[in-house]
């Protein structure tokens, strides 16, 4: 997939059927406009075109009331790739282009810059100076520049639409496993393994103490995790939180026990999946007992790794 930062490099090819969105989260009804953007354009030999935004518009409009993004831009890039586009075009929101016209954004970029032939937008989704770029606007200035627009419609699950700000709200109540029905899968986050206090090692529970690039972390606790190491998902359990046990610790981390894996991983980047929450994260009396809830977290973990469906996941996880 080629990328470009901003539209004016001269390699972007067209004709083109494209998307215009923030993406975050990349969940399910943000799949289906990728899937309906690869299926037209496969049908019509046009590029399979997204063009996203960076930041979130509201962290330049409303700083105060910004969301915290559920990926990383690299991370939203490669997940566009997987979803079949082959041309990513990131454009940097600041206040100026907050003000452009949606109607020239309109004729000047998706039109001719990108000779767009279809355009479909998410629900409720609009762009430009005061929201104006709604689909009601590319309908109507459709025919004249010669494209085809539509609004892909929502996508519901128990009867509620699945948005990011719905995935944030369950990832901060710990609900990963409803999370990833919304997702279409594992909610995860990468980071570098960082050093720590050790005490893992000390009590035969060796873990790794991921520095999260992603804003959105799940509720303290501990977690059935898979975790991407050269290329395999290993198993084990995370725990993310202060480590009440031993006072003196206050910032949150992010510690993974990989089962069965006894390799150097100081330095890499590794990728964390969230599969089942196994309990609260609590203090105990001392090192003892926590090496017993420790057991018991892992053998709670085997358990739910033993099932059928669990194995089929780890497959394509």
């Amino acid at each position: 997939m080629q990328i470009f930062h901003g539209t004016e490099n001269a390699n972007i090819k067209g004709p083109t059927v494209l998307t215009l969105g923030v993406f975050d989260g990349l969940h399910l009804g943000h799949q289906e406009i990728m899937k309906k953007v690869a299926e037209r354009a496969t049908e019509i030999d046009a590029v399979p075109t997204a063009i996203t935004f960076d930041p979130h518009p509201r962290a330049v409009l409303h700083p105060e009331n910004a969301p915290p993004l559920l990926q990383t831009l690299d991370q939203r890039l490669a997940n566009f790739e997987v979803l079949g586009i082959r041309q990513a075009i990131v454009i940097r929101f600041d206040k100026e282009f907050a003000a452009q016209d949606a109607e020239e954004f309109l004729s000047e970029i998706i039109h001719e810059r990108l000779e767009a032939k279809e355009v479909y937008l998410g629900h409720g989704f609009a762009f430009g100076k005061n929201r104006a770029g709604n689909i009601d606007l590319l309908r109507s200035k459709s025919k004249k520049l010669g494209f085809h627009a539509d609004e892909v419609g929502e996508v519901r699950l128990r009867g509620k639409r699945i948005s990011s700000s719905r995935i944030r709200e369950l990832l901060r109540d710990g609900k990963v496993n409803l999370a990833r029905r919304m997702l279409g899968r594992p909610y995860g986050i990468e980071g570098a393994i960082v050093r720590g206090e050790r005490r893992g090692h000390t009590i035969g529970f060796p873990t790794a103490n991921l520095k999260p690039q992603n804003r959105v972390v799940p509720r303290y606790g501990v977690y059935a995790t898979a975790t991407l190491i050269d290329g395999e998902w290993r198993k084990g359990v995370t725990n993310i939180g202060v480590r009440p046990t031993f006072e003196k610790d206050t910032d949150p981390s992010v510690e993974t026990f990989v089962f069965d894996f006894e390799g150097d991983l100081y330095g890499k980047v590794l990728r964390v999946r969230f599969l089942h929450r196994i309990r609260d994260e609590r203090k105990f009396e001392g090192i003892d007992q926590l090496k017993e809830q420790i057991d018991r977290d892992v053998a709670s973990a085997k358990r739910y790794f033993s099932f059928q469906g669990v194995k089929n996941m780890l497959k394509v996880v």
